[in-house]
């Protein structure tokens, strides 16, 4: 595994409970400036076996990419247990939850 791929895995689980970050975000903390589809990557293939918070990491603009039937319920449900407030049509109000 490159440095670069454990610097977002470190940066992901950072993210405490109650609070969430952008890919943008991530790849920034991992000093990947342009990095965003990495974090992609990372979550996608390496959530768990690392065992990330991939639920806290959504879109700059607060909205969650993950479509219906493919995560984003879970998604919601995961965020709210944790009480980041996510509106009826998926956005987080990013001011108020994030990291």
């Amino acid at each position: 595994m490159t440095e670069n791929t454990h610097g977002i895995i470190r940066a992901i689980k950072a993210i405490p409970k109650g609070k969430v970050s952008s890919y943008g975000a991530i790849a920034l903390a991992a000093g990947l400036p342009n990095g965003a589809r990495q974090v992609v990557r990372v979550l996608h293939s390496l959530s768990e076996k690392f065992e990330l918070p991939w639920y806290r990491v959504i879109r700059s603009d607060g909205s969650i990419a993950l479509k219906e039937g493919e995560g984003r319920e879970l998604q919601i449900r995961l965020l709210s247990a944790e009480g980041v407030e996510v509106s009826p049509d998926g956005l987080v109000d990013m001011e108020r939850f994030r990291l």
